[in-house]
């Protein structure tokens, strides 16, 4: 064994434990860290040809890169719809690295079946039927992507070919459907070969991210009859605006028409009382997308897809080799999504899920919600800034009253304070800043720190 190896390993305890305490420093820091950093990229160094043991490869980062990362895992982290790791997650997540179990088959380990028991408690906190299935992936996007996969291969059926078999271009022209689609709706189409020019926007409500159901009756009324696809979304990026799904599912009674829902962090509406009805009816769409590493606060990477067809799923994903695990009725997940192998992502759910249960992630979501209601009384309080739309769940979004053409100034200023990091958008052809609250450890104290730098920049 190389030296190194055989040092480390005969150490193992002593290291992971000093590893330990450099994650609990970090971790105890996050208060006090810059939120965001400007890239500043060290020197690069060549390819060791040695290597220094793990302990000299901490010092190294410790001393190159540590310091120049972001406070992403911390309560004023508030781009991206970001959530941090709760302990537990973090416990999940260690744990995932230590056990090293590659999921995607039964034939070696009960792993899948920890991500089966996690999926159905996912399930149940959305308040899907039992009929719907899912699988864990590594994002948004590749969750959008799987379902979109999978409502190809619907339009397939409708058309009377196999897509999976004879490919995309037997489908001829596909017309995707939606008001506010996310921007890895196009990425997904492009990847999965129908296009981005398959995708049609539908006329929004007046101040509204959200579809005008009726005109998008009449977008399916135009296609006589041809099977289409939709995407509603439930939670759009700029202002958490939701399609009325109750309404488009409506319309079904008229037009052929898969329906995927993007609930990325819009589900967790579903824990608060006030804001649950707004999924009313995503129990009847065809496919749904969420993320995990937003609102449920597991690390990166993290999401689930869900569909009501898991048929058509294996019909698109399955592999063809018999030492990668069974199709039959409950098919291995390696036959479910685009990977064949992949780290066990569900073990961080499982354990926020198992310490907290509803009731925690609950408190999470609508303590999240609260602080986007307050930031949002702040700024209307100041002259200098405006709302764009009302702080309809956890998103804030903002401009500058008299002069919007000066946010990615501001977005600079925020980003240098180091007190709090802010993403940059449009909305209403407006230069805009987006505040998304979703990290379990954001109080109201941070939600004040964050209005003063606000204040200071004007």
């Amino acid at each position: 064994m190389y030296a190194h190896l055989d040092d480390d390993l005969r150490h193992l305890p002593e290291l992971l434990e000093a590893t330990r305490a450099y994650a609990v420093r970090i971790l105890r820091g996050l208060d006090e860290r810059p939120v965001a950093r400007p890239p500043a990229r060290p020197r690069p160094v060549a390819l060791p040809e040695r290597g220094t043991g793990l302990a000299g490869a901490m010092e190294e980062f410790a001393r190159r890169w540590e310091p120049g990362f972001s406070g992403s895992a911390g309560p004023r982290y508030l781009g991206f719809v970001t959530g941090g790791a709760t302990p537990a997650a973090l416990a999940g997540d260690w744990l995932t690295g230590t056990l090293d179990q590659n999921p995607t088959s039964a034939l070696d380990s009960g792993a899948p079946d920890l991500e089966r028991e996690t999926l159905a408690w996912l399930r149940e906190l959305f308040g899907l039927p039992a009929g719907y299935e899912g699988a864990f992936v590594s994002g948004a996007t590749m969750s959008n992507l799987t379902g979109l996969a999978i409502a190809r291969e619907w339009l397939g059926e409708r058309h009377g070919v196999s897509v999976s078999d004879q490919g995309a271009a037997a489908l001829g022209p596909v017309r995707v459907l939606s008001g506010s689609p996310h921007s890895s709706i196009g990425k997904a189409l492009s990847i999965l070969g129908l296009g981005r020019t398959a995708l049609h926007p539908v006329e929004l409500l007046p101040g509204r991210e959200a579809v005008d159901v009726a005109r998008l009756a009449d977008a399916l009324a135009a296609l006589d009859g041809r099977p289409a696809i939709v995407v509603a979304n439930a939670g759009t990026v700029n202002t958490v605006d939701f399609d009325d799904l109750r309404a488009i599912i409506g319309l079904r009674e008229r037009y052929p028409f898969w329906l995927h829902v993007d609930a990325a962090f819009g589900a967790f509406a579903v824990l608060s009382p006030e804001h649950a009805h707004l999924l009313d009816g995503l129990a009847e769409a065809d496919s749904v997308c969420v993320d995990l590493h937003k609102w449920l606060n597991v690390p990166y990477d993290a999401a689930v897809q869900f569909t009501r067809h898991r048929d058509l799923q294996a019909g698109v994903f399955q592999n063809a080799a018999a030492y990668l695990g069974t199709l039959g009725e409950n098919p291995d997940f390696i036959h479910l999504t685009p990977e064949n192998s992949r780290r066990l992502r569900g073990l961080p759910a499982w354990f926020t899920l198992a310490a907290y249960g509803r009731e925690g992630h609950a408190e999470i979501v609508r303590r999240d919600i609260a602080l986007a209601a307050r930031l949002g009384e702040l700024i209307e309080a100041m002259p200098a800034y405006r709302l764009l739309a009302p702080v309809r769940l956890n998103v804030v979004c903002f401009t500058l009253a008299d002069a919007p053409g000066r946010v990615g100034e501001l977005a600079d200023a925020i980003t240098a304070s180091g007190e709090a990091f802010l993403t940059p958008t449009v909305y209403g052809g407006l230069p805009a800043l987006r505040a998304a609250f979703s990290n379990w450890r954001t109080t109201g104290a941070d939600v004040e720190r964050v209005a003063r730098v606000l204040a200071e920049f004007v």
